[in-house]
Parts: C-alpha cells; sequence; structure tokens
C-alpha cells in the first residue's frame, strides 16, 4: 500500500496557468515516487463539487485543509478573502497539530493594466504586511519553473527529515518531523528567510535543529531546515 500525503494549493484564479503546471509537476514526482510507496494528492478549488452543501463551500475547503499535510499558497497581484481564510484555516492546524507545513509563494512577474486594479493591491499589500508582523516572508518567483524547483527542493527536504518515508526504505530519519521536535511547549519553530532557526515558545529538543545555520540544542542530530514559522492570528 502506499503512503499518500495531500498537498492543498490555494491561489487565486489569476494564477491558473500556475496551478496547472504544478499539477503536472507533482504528477511527474508521481511517477518517480508511486511505485517507491508514496503518493502526493494535489487538492485545489476546482475539483470541489458547486453542488448545494449543508454549509459554505468554503468551509469544504477549510476541512480538507485541516486534513492535509503540506499548505502551498500562491498569490500575485491579489489575496482574496477566500484565499486569506484558506490561509488561515492551514496556519490555525498547524499551531494546533504542527500540520500541515505552510508554504507562501509570491509572484514577482511585472503586473499588468488587467492586473493593477487599487482595490486588488491593497488587499496584496495588506496580506504582505501581516506576513511581516508574523515573522514570515513570502518565497518569491518570476516565473513557475523557478516555483517548481523551489517546491522539489523542498519536498527533498522532506524526505530527508522523515515526513515523507519511503516503505521500502524503512524509518529514514527516525519518525516524522513533529517527532523528531520532541517537545514544543507553546511556539512554533521557523527558518524564516534570514539565517538560523527561530523560536517562539520553550522548546526541547533531543538533536540538532538546523535552519540556514545550524543551531545545537542537545545532543548530534540533524533536523531538516523547517519550512513554517511561529504565527499569531
Amino acid at each position: 500500500m502506499s503512503t499518500i500525503k495531500k498537498i492543498f494549493l490555494a491561489s487565486s484564479s489569476e494564477l491558473a496557468d500556475d496551478r496547472v503546471r504544478f499539477r503536472l509537476f507533482i504528477g511527474e514526482k508521481n511517477n518517480q515516487w508511486a511505485p517507491k510507496g508514496v503518493f502526493l494528492e494535489v487538492i485545489v478549488w476546482e475539483d470541489f463539487l458547486d453542488a448545494l452543501s449543508p454549509t459554505r463551500l468554503q468551509d469544504e475547503y477549510n476541512r480538507q485543509i485541516r486534513a492535509c499535510d503540506v499548505f502551498v499558497m500562491l498569490f500575485w497581484s491579489k489575496v482574496g478573502r477566500y484565499t486569506e481564510e484558506e490561509f488561515s484555516a492551514a496556519v490555525g492546524q498547524f499551531q494546533a497539530s504542527l500540520r500541515p507545513f505552510v508554504y507562501t509563494y509570491f509572484k514577482t512577474a511585472p503586473l499588468t493594466a488587467d492586473h493593477s486594479k487599487r482595490a486588488d493591491l491593497q488587499s496584496l499589500w495588506a496580506f504582505q504586511d501581516k506576513l511581516k508582523a508574523l515573522g514570515h516572508y513570502q518565497t518569491e518567483y518570476a516565473n513557475t519553473d523557478q516555483l517548481l524547483l523551489h517546491f522539489s527542493q523542498q519536498l527533498d527536504k522532506l524526505v530527508d527529515g522523515g515526513f515523507i518515508q519511503f516503505p521500502e526504505e524503512g524509518d529514514r530519519a527516525g519518525g516524522c518531523a513533529g517527532d523528531q521536535l520532541a517537545t514544543n511547549s507553546g511556539g512554533l519553530v521557523s527558518t524564516g528567510s534570514g539565517n538560523g532557526a527561530t523560536f517562539a515558545g520553550p522548546v526541547t529538543a533531543g538533536g540538532d535543529v538546523v535552519g540556514r545555520d545550524k543551531t545545537t540544542v542537545q545532543e548530534t542530530r540533524s533536523v531538516f531546515d523547517l519550512p513554517h514559522f511561529p504565527l499569531t492570528l
């Protein structure tokens, strides 16, 4: 049986082409990984039925987000209120369980006149200010190739850290990332976009914590470059 890791991909409609390329990339990755026992399932809002729901359809999206393993958000000229709500749902779940891993990607390609509406840009700037206030800076990409290269590297780190394990290879890293963090009481772990790892709240670990620099906490084991960060909503 394969291990399934769910990736929720959130973005506004303007980045439809990037979403298509992202899904094709994951399909190629599954061609490599599925025979080894790992399958990556991408979830996007286009896959949901527009039929009448007992609650808001957005609530169905948020429920899927809370059950996923990785949350990827793409934004460019605007951040809609539903996309921001999805981000908040992912962050809230992360704070509760250290899952899902949260990635935010900002497209830096020049904006056209159609993508320069005042209200849209204000929503973008407000969201970026929110990220900065939370101590997190988005990863920037100029084109889809850069996006896919960076996320591919992050997948490799998730493998190296043991969060993604190939059944035929056994226990690569002695447990998942949450296990290796040992105890995290009241705080989250971050590498942000700068050097070193930062901690919000008291943290104890039974090994090295590795950000972009290395901070030794106790013994001498390696924990991969963590892709999440301290957040307060």
